[in-house]
């Protein structure tokens, strides 16, 4: 969710010049003093801030001129780092609580994006609060969540051992009774309820098992077109579309993308059903794709944006901050992990995910992924 903070203090180069507060130096003591690292910018991508443990964090030695330069020339060395920074003012939802790796030192840090904000309540740069995951921290955390993951994996193997036969034998054994007593209305109706329940067990057991189940990307050139094409059909094999209008602009010369075209589809085939589900069988989904240049302080970064954008319900802000997380929904039935494996997915192409709703507006998500993945580079 988006945070805020503090008005950013007028220092620097591209500040004038204001005589210090006593308040100002109090919140200096108290930044310079944070065993986390606090790094901030203006919207011009000049650095305001950056502490003593931020410094230590990146391995950049400290100079008094930092301040007033641009963030990519102080921090040339994490071009990943600054196109975070940059393109933050771009989203609208901003990482929290995320992990970067830091190259070419292999230090992960876990750090917290948010906006800061004028006296007129107008984004005024974006502040980056981080905390150096040491080696024995890392090993330690990664430790507990692989055993954690693997705790839940056994559970869904349990389950998908233990559960999906029975559940399709009582399907089957349905369908048999079914087609016994075709005379039998109410028998019928009891007997249609209950293969549908079962088919839903099945589907939650499954999704469950794809979210605990690590993603291997099989990285190939993927077209855009082709993996949006065949999310489309596959969505309305799983959901009735009833009378929604689904509109696929994609330029015919957009490039390839260096990408896992299953886990694409998939990725794309749970925005559209979750597009579906909301609408009630009336509105639009327009889909449309273009190139990009991500900012990282350097010659940038090739991607390709993917927009979705229906003119549905929309959503609360309260329920949009949440619709990424696990086993979150506000369906009546359902797993709540279709838009977690979305984000899953885009994770693990080391791209970018971002929702923009109002209610009775519709909602918009926005997919950029790089055109060239992370580990060709």
């Amino acid at each position: 969710m988006t945070g805020s903070s503090r008005p950013l203090p007028p220092h620097g180069r591209s500040a004038g010049v204001t005589r210090p507060t006593p308040e100002d130096a109090l919140f200096r003591h108290i930044v310079a003093g944070m065993r986390n690292g606090v790094l901030a910018i203006a919207r011009t991508g000049e650095v305001a801030l950056l502490n003593e443990e931020g410094y230590r964090i990146f391995g950049v030695e400290a100079s008094h001129d930092d301040l007033g330069k641009p963030v990519a020339e102080v921090l040339r060395a994490h071009p990943d780092v600054v196109r975070q920074l940059l393109s933050a003012f771009e989203l609208h939802m901003l990482p929290n609580r995320a992990e970067m790796r830091l190259r070419p030192s292999g230090k992960v840090i876990g750090y917290t994006l948010a906006f800061v904000k004028d006296d007129a309540g107008e984004v005024a740069g974006v502040a980056m609060f981080f905390k150096d995951l040491t080696r024995v921290e890392q090993i330690e955390e990664r430790e507990r969540l692989r055993d954690r993951l693997a705790a839940v994996g056994e559970m869904a193997a349990a389950i998908a051992h233990e559960v999906k036969n029975p559940l399709a034998g009582i399907e089957v054994m349905a369908g048999l009774l079914r087609r016994k007593i075709p005379d039998i209305p109410d028998a019928q109706a009891v007997l249609t309820d209950i293969i549908a329940e079962a088919k839903m067990a099945n589907a939650i057991v499954q999704e469950v098992l794809e979210f605990v189940r690590p993603i291997r990307l099989q990285v190939e050139h993927t077209g855009i077109a082709e993996a949006l094409h065949s999310a489309v059909h596959l969505a309305d094999t799983k959901v009735a579309r009833g009378g929604i209008v689904v509109e696929v602009k994609v330029p015919e010369d957009l490039p390839q993308i260096q990408a896992d075209h299953h886990q694409l589809t998939q990725l794309f085939t749970n925005l559209l059903i979750n597009a579906f589900e909301a609408m009630d069988g009336k509105g639009r989904v327009g889909i449309t794709a273009s190139t990009m240049q991500q900012d990282d302080g350097g010659e940038g970064r090739e991607a390709v944006r993917i927009e979705l954008q229906d003119n549905g319900p929309g959503m609360a802000s309260e329920v949009a901050e949440h619709v990424f997380d696990p086993f979150y929904t506000t369906k009546a039935q359902g797993s709540g992990l279709g838009l977690a494996i979305v984000r899953k997915i885009v994770d693990a192409h080391d791209g970018q995910i971002d929702l923009r709703t109002v209610i009775g507006g519709g909602t918009l998500i926005r997919v950029t992924l790089p055109v060239v993945a992370a580990g060709s580079l």
